[in-house]
């Protein structure tokens, strides 16, 4: 998918959301953001992830940053895993691979020796204005949500 805009503006966001309301991230300027893409509800690799967000999110609200979780899971498994995991924040749901095209997360991946398309894990920080002030791609877990709650530290 090519997109038409230029290289520090977020592409547009809109997802349903395990609050019932539809996402949009056009509507959440004024504060950062994280947005991160993940491959999937209750794996370990993300299990790990979300607990991360989950323990440092009131460090995150104290730098003014709200975390929204993004899969291709089901509404239906992204509540159930928020509930699983006690995530205070909200999960968007792109079965559709929309927004994992329009932010370029979709990837070929080798699994058990298999070739299959998947998410990249990514971490994107939104400013204010709705621009990407950094990105992170193919994250390793461990250490990765302190250094992205390091960068949101330094925009306060």
């Amino acid at each position: 998918m090519t997109l038409d805009r230029s290289p520090a503006s977020a592409p547009p966001l809109e997802l349903p959301s395990t609050d019932g309301s539809t996402f949009n991230l056009a509507q959440e300027r004024g504060a950062p953001l994280v947005i991160y893409f993940y491959p999937k509800d209750n794996t370990p690799g993300c299990t790990t992830e979300a607990a991360q967000f989950r323990d440092l999110y009131p460090a995150f609200r104290k730098a003014g940053a709200s975390i929204y979780g993004i899969s291709r899971d089901s509404l239906r498994s992204h509540a159930a895993f928020k509930e699983k995991m006690a995530l205070q924040f909200e999960l968007l749901c792109d079965a559709d691979e929309i927004a994992c095209q329009a932010w370029t997360v979709i990837k070929m991946k080798n699994m058990y020796g298999k070739q299959v398309r998947g998410i990249e894990r990514s971490t994107f920080v939104i400013g204010a204005d709705g621009t990407i002030l950094k990105e992170w791609r193919g994250v390793k877990v461990p250490g990765h949500v302190e250094e992205v709650l390091a960068f949101v530290q330094t925009l306060a």
